[in-house]
Order: structure tokens, then C-alpha cells, then sequence
């Protein structure tokens, strides 16, 4: 076995907010649409249950935790430039006004103390070692689980310190999986791999908004240009962490 290799698994938004409502048959806290619900969100828990279950030497859980009057809400916005999915909005980096960044307006969600923020109770969170809470910085988008979307000066202020807890953790290798492919985890993974981490989106196990094979390849496209690998479960490279309990 690979001495050097200490990977890690990185769950992302896995919210209530970004899913369909839980089935009726399951012990669910409530039965509602999420704000963002990412079709069929839901459905990818058992496979990260069973991916929680292998030596992974860190399991990290990531949500958005955003307050009331955070910069992401269309509602946040004044008319007409407020309208959720269609409106934009340029952001400036707090410390930095030159620096810029256009992101899309979304419904209120994952606000801090709300149900829609809890992570979904089919996800077994006693597997999980560490949940980081992102998004907290009203000023900035944060798709992100590593930093804002900002570089020159990084947002400390925002910043999540996963970085620090993976290499705390000597991580070499990031598995990133959870929702939703095409936003969160797709910029969570090419972060991962800016800090000098070893990276690859389990394609089985997240979802995307444009769930369309155009929009995957899209975005996989992107994540490939950054240096992102997407793999399937029964590839090599989780093959090496299972490999790992029996060493």
C-alpha cells in the first residue's frame, strides 16, 4: 500500500434546501420541496453511506449557511434585476473593488437556524468526522467549500479553513461527491485541486441542476480543463481506498 496516499471524502450541501422531498415511507422531519431541490438529490445518500464506510482518513461534510440578507437571495436585490434564476448580479471582492465576480440569483435557502439547512437525515452523520458551514459572509457567493470566488486578496473573513483541516489531516487525495455537481461540487473539487490536492468527483454519487448529458459533459469539461477527474465507483481509484482496510 501507498504510504503517501491519505485520501479523504468530501460531501457537499447534502441539504434539505437541494433536495426533492424525502418518500413518506421514510422517518423524515417533513415532507416539502427544498428551495434549490436538485432533481433526484436525494436518492445519492445510500451510495455516500457506503462511501463513508471506507477508510477515508477524513470525512468532511460541507452546508451552506447563509444569513437573511445574504448577496446569493434575489429577494436581497431591488426591481427588476431580483428575479431568481434569470438575475445576475456582479459582486466586488470586499477588500478589493476591482475585483469582480457574476453569479446568479437564487430563492432564499439554507438560511442559518432553518430546516431547509439541515443536512438530510438519510445521510449517516455519525460516519461523518468534521461539517464545515459555508457561506456565511453575506457579502459574497461561496459555491466553494474552500474559499469565495475571490483572489486578489483571498476573502479571510469568509474562508472555511477546509484546507487547513485536510492538511492538519496530511490528505493527498480529495473524493468529492453531493450536490450539486454542476455548482457546488464542481467548484469544491477545482479548488481542491488549486490547493495542491489530488482530485475526483464520484459521478454516481451527485446530481446536477442541467442534469441534461449536454450540461454534464459541460461541466465535466471545466473540471477536467482544472485538473478534476470524474470517476465511476467501481474505478481504480476507489479500489486503492477499500485496498486500505486491509492493510
Amino acid at each position: 500500500m501507498d504510504n503517501e496516499f491519505k485520501p479523504a471524502l468530501i460531501i457537499v450541501d447534502l441539504q434539505e434546501d437541494f433536495c426533492p422531498p424525502a418518500s413518506l415511507f421514510m422517518l423524515a422531519p417533513f415532507f416539502r420541496n427544498g428551495a434549490l431541490a436538485v432533481a433526484e438529490g436525494r436518492s445519492i445518500a445510500p451510495i455516500i453511506n457506503d462511501l463513508l464506510r471506507l477508510p477515508f482518513v477524513k470525512k468532511i461534510a460541507t452546508k451552506d449557511f447563509h444569513p437573511p440578507d445574504h448577496v446569493s437571495f434575489a429577494s436581497n436585490h431591488p426591481e427588476p434585476h431580483n428575479k431568481p434564476f434569470t438575475s445576475f448580479v456582479t459582486i466586488p471582492n470586499p477588500n478589493n473593488p476591482n475585483e469582480t465576480h457574476t453569479s446568479r440569483l437564487w430563492p432564499i435557502h439554507c438560511v442559518q437556524g432553518t430546516p431547509g439547512a439541515e443536512l438530510i437525515p438519510e445521510l449517516d452523520t455519525s460516519l461523518v468526522d468534521l461539517v464545515i458551514e459555508k457561506g456565511q459572509d453575506s457579502r459574497v457567493e461561496m459555491y466553494s467549500a474552500f474559499e469565495a470566488p475571490f483572489r486578489h486578496p483571498i476573502v479571510k473573513e469568509a474562508s472555511s479553513k477546509l484546507a487547513q483541516s485536510l492538511r492538519e489531516a496530511g490528505v493527498t487525495d480529495v473524493f468529492v461527491v453531493g450536490l450539486a455537481m454542476d455548482y457546488c461540487v464542481q467548484s469544491t473539487a477545482i479548488d481542491a485541486v488549486a490547493e495542491g490536492f489530488k482530485t475526483y468527483v464520484i459521478s454516481e454519487a451527485t446530481k446536477a441542476v442541467d442534469p441534461t448529458e449536454q450540461g454534464w459533459k459541460k461541466t465535466e469539461k471545466e473540471c477536467d480543463k482544472a485538473g478534476v477527474k470524474f470517476i465511476a465507483l467501481a474505478g481504480e481509484e476507489l479500489a486503492k481506498v477499500r485496498s486500505m482496510q486491509d492493510v
